[in-house]
């Protein structure tokens, strides 16, 4: 069956969060005992440029080793999902992953890549639609946090995502329960999802995966201020803030913030806020499971368990899911 091309039909594009919505996550960060910053600012148009440049990086193992997993097991993992699927992409970004399913997936209806960053998911988008061009591609720019809906035309196609990255270790045990129930009421009952998940291991590898000796994570990190400035009227100076990246063993998360060098007081959008020398903020988490415990998780969020595919040294995990 010919699908017809991406740009003649697709459903509208979300629109993005606006700066006030930013603004209020950055204000209400800001006053917290620790201060923070939510994770999912990092990606603007410069932030996901740095952080596919940190992909490549020879300390940043899960790229590479998920990319090893999809290439070696891509047929069972693409078996495992509904023939003729509709396939949402949560947080797609590059194409680079899913290329790896869509070469065993000759039959599928439609894929919807989901991403915050509009310019980037347009770009990929088109560059994937010139290698697919019998597939339909409905991107949808939107934060996947928040719900959303899927293009109303896909008619009967069986659902099916894809959540790879280990994206979900960004958020807190509970939260990522509540975005897994999310994908599951944005695909439906019934609906596979496949999923990257990082593993538990040795600190020192898990450290230097997020504070490489090249910089460019800290580049990465460093990038939230400067936004700030440019959108919200903020006064950062980036040199004054260094990147910390540290493995919490108890909590079973690494943990990344920004250190203020020194006693200063900066200004966002006309509100002031005073940071003390080695005060910092937490921009971001990012926890590591083990198979049972990422598989009791997903249980929570009324996913149950298919099957598990990990590489050969086990530092990380693919795993599929059927909701409901």
């Amino acid at each position: 069956m010919t699908i017809k091309p991406v740009f003649a039909d697709a459903t509208p594009l979300a629109r993005l969060p606006d700066d006030q919505a930013f603004l209020a996550d950055v204000l209400a960060g800001f006053v917290k005992p620790q201060k923070t910053l939510p994770a999912k600012y990092f990606y603007d148009a410069a932030g996901s440029d740095l952080f596919e440049q940190i992909t490549l990086l020879p300390e940043y193992y899960p790229t590479r080793t998920e990319l090893g997993i999809l290439d070696a097991r891509g047929a069972e993992i693409s078996a495992a999902l509904p023939r003729g699927a509709a396939l949402v992409e949560f947080g797609s970004g590059s194409t680079v992953k899913v290329r790896r399913l869509l070469r065993h997936m000759s039959d599928l209806a439609a894929y919807v890549p989901v991403d915050v960053s509009e310019t980037f998911l347009r770009s990929e988008a088109a560059a994937l639609q010139t290698d697919y061009p019998n597939l339909r591609i409905a991107p949808i720019a939107a934060d996947f946090t928040q719900p959303f809906a899927l293009p109303a035309d896909l008619g009967e196609a069986p659902r099916a995502g894809f959540f790879p990255g280990s994206t979900i270790g960004n958020f807190e045990p509970a939260e990522a329960a509540r975005l897994l129930r999310q994908f599951g009421d944005v695909l439906g009952a019934g609906a596979t999802l496949v999923v990257g998940v990082d593993l538990v291991k040795d600190a020192a590898v898990l450290e230097a995966a997020y504070d490489d000796a090249a910089g460019t994570t800290a580049a990465f990190n460093l990038n939230l201020l400067t936004r700030i400035d440019r959108e919200l009227s903020g006064t950062f100076d980036a040199s004054a803030f260094g990147h910390r990246a540290v493995f919490n063993r108890t909590a079973s998360r690494i943990e990344m913030h920004l250190v203020s060098r020194a006693n200063q007081t900066v200004t966002v959008a006309g509100h002031a806020f005073a940071f003390a020398e080695g005060e910092t903020i937490h921009t971001e988490n990012s926890y590591k499971y083990t198979i049972d415990g990422f598989r009791d998780l997903a249980e929570q969020a009324g996913w149950a368990a298919i099957t598990v595919w990990t590489d050969p040294e086990a530092l990380f995990s693919v795993h599929a899911l059927r909701f409901g």
